[in-house]
């Protein structure tokens, strides 16, 4: 008995020493494979730290209130984009007055309606550059430079020129925030609370858009520029206090500074290194860390690559078919075109109502984004859209018809009514989903230039509709509308064989998708995809595979 409880002894410390030298010898070989992925983007050395392996106390979410502060601070900038387009709608017929100290024909109403329009694709091309050299952040707080400069040129403006010039500067900032923060909202969140909290810059637009209609029916239009001005001043200043997105200093080296911001971006209890360990894997194996001329050659040869054209064409189709659906021809005309569509209730309180309606629906489509995903919301956007634009059109037939035949036009209810129900319909969809899509399909290295360039072509498809919507009302002013509601319809068909569902995906995986690596996305999983993928490879690693 003695004998065996000896050998018992011997055995039990020979099996923890063995143990113990097993644990030793994993961690190293985990060790040395991230110091060598760090060492592929271009990091720093370890210093002989084992400090990224994981903590399993820790939290595999972050903290969801810092995420979305951080959001928020990056996005206030976005209401810019609503004040651009509304501002429009309640100054044109303030300055068509008589009393008017600005006197102003109908073709320079339409130049102040549209001209942001043509400044705001030349800030997307610069915003794009500026995303990839500069940084997330700090591009973010140089686009809001010129928004300041603009609005309160606008408010001191004495003549119609200078408006121009004020409006010009307020659409090229607008061009150059719209893919910054959406690019850098994408890539400081988790995928649980992606696609909602990306979907706050269409809030910051809806909620532009309401300020002007608000503001501007009580108050000159002057004021509302300073007001503008005041706000935007704001949101510079907020921009200073945001951490850079992680994914961009991890493309560019910097390890320890990409800790520090995830770190901000988390919260303590959550597990950091976990994440900066899939970050460094997946910026080595997409090979993000070239640099001068280099990177130049191939972003120009990455730009050209069919997983950056397919995801670059969705997109296009989709804004073009959205645009001409009406939505943003109706925020720049809405005052002319309640006048003209036959309701007998105040157009200024009709305005009002319709941009607090587009705000309340815009935040309610931000929560339903997480459960219905971005393809059921276009679906909701393009046929409630197509419908109701058809139906206004059609009524505005009527309308031509009983004037003619000398008859009253009854219900009078129906455009207001038909009008709720549109700008319900585009902010479900339209006004959010393709917005929040720049952010997501583009790969990390190329994000920059192809957010921008995306942006770029949706202010060009802006600018188009604008501009030609009172050419279309001079042919036929009920024709326009039965126009923008069958390409409305039209939509419905192209996102049923082309859009891809990215809800609850990570970045990384839909750029897999897009570049073949993986077949479909799938159903979209409730579980960390950040985790899973690190325990499968640790779990090669043990096999030796």
């Amino acid at each position: 008995m003695g004998t065996n409880k000896g050998t018992d002894a011997v055995d039990l410390a020979e099996l923890k020493s063995l143990v113990e030298e097993t644990g030793k010898s994993q961690l190293l070989e985990q060790s040395i494979e991230i110091s060598k992925s760090r060492e592929r983007v271009g990091g720093e050395s370890w210093h002989g730290s084992l400090a990224v392996l994981p903590t399993p106390a820790k939290s595999k979410l972050g903290s969801p209130l810092k995420q979305v502060l951080a959001s928020l601070g990056a996005n206030l900038g976005t209401i810019n984009s609503g004040m651009t387009f509304g501002f429009s709608a309640v100054t044109i017929p303030q300055l068509k007055e008589a009393d008017s100290f600005i006197q102003i024909t109908p073709d320079q109403a339409a130049w102040i309606a549209s001209l942001p329009s043509v400044a705001t694709p030349f800030g997307c091309f610069l915003s794009g550059f500026f995303l990839d050299t500069l940084g997330r952040k700090r591009t973010i707080i140089l686009c809001l430079t010129p928004m300041i400069i603009g609005w309160y040129l606008v408010g001191s403006a004495s003549g119609v020129y200078t408006i121009y010039a004020g409006r010009l500067l307020v659409g090229l900032g607008a061009g150059m925030v719209g893919s910054p923060v959406r690019v850098y909202t994408g890539e400081i969140t988790q995928p649980h609370l992606r696609g909602m909290l990306a979907a706050v810059a269409a809030i910051g637009a809806s909620a532009g858009v309401s300020i002007q209609y608000i503001v501007g029916t009580y108050f000159p239009w002057n004021f509302l520029a300073f007001v503008n001005g005041s706000i935007v001043t704001v949101a510079f200043i907020s921009a200073f206090f945001l951490p850079e997105s992680p994914q961009f200093l991890i493309n560019k080296g910097h390890v320890e500074a990409a800790r520090a911001a995830l770190g901000r971006l988390r919260g303590l209890s959550s597990d950091v290194d976990m994440e900066v360990q899939y970050l460094i894997d997946h910026a080595s194996k997409t090979d993000t860390s070239y640099n001068g001329d280099a990177r130049k050659t191939h972003a120009l040869r990455d730009i050209l690559q069919p997983s950056i054209l397919k995801p670059f064409f969705i997109l296009a189709i989709y804004f073009f078919l959205y645009q001409f659906s009406g939505v943003n021809p109706l925020t720049f005309y809405t005052v002319e075109i309640i006048q003209e569509s036959g309701t007998n209730m105040n157009t200024y309180t009709v305005t009002i109502i319709l941009g607090l309606v587009r705000l309340g629906f815009t935040v309610v489509s931000c929560i339903l984004m997480r459960r219905l995903g971005r393809r059921s919301m276009s679906f909701i956007s393009s046929v409630g859209c197509g419908v109701t634009m058809i139906g206004l059109g059609s009524y505005m037939y009527m309308g031509e018809q009983w004037a003619a035949e000398g008859k009253e036009k009854s219900a009078t209810w129906f455009p207001v009514l038909d009008l709720f129900v549109f700008i319900t319909a585009s902010t479900m969809g339209y006004l959010t989903v393709p917005w929040v899509m720049i952010g997501e399909f583009y790969p990390s290295k190329v994000r920059g230039i192809m957010g921008g360039l995306t942006t770029f072509v949706a202010h060009i498809c802006i600018f188009l509709a604008v501009k030609t919507f009172p050419i279309l009302q001079s042919f036929s002013k009920f024709g326009t509308f039965i126009l923008y509601g069958s390409i409305s319809l039209l939509a419905t068909v192209f996102f049923y064989f082309f859009l891809p569902e990215t809800q609850g995906r990570t970045l990384q995986e839909i750029e897999d998708y897009f570049s073949g690596r993986t077949k479909t996305l799938g159903p979209s999983r409730n579980s960390s995809t950040n985790n899973n993928h690190v325990k499968r490879s640790r779990k090669r690693s043990r096999n030796g595979t």
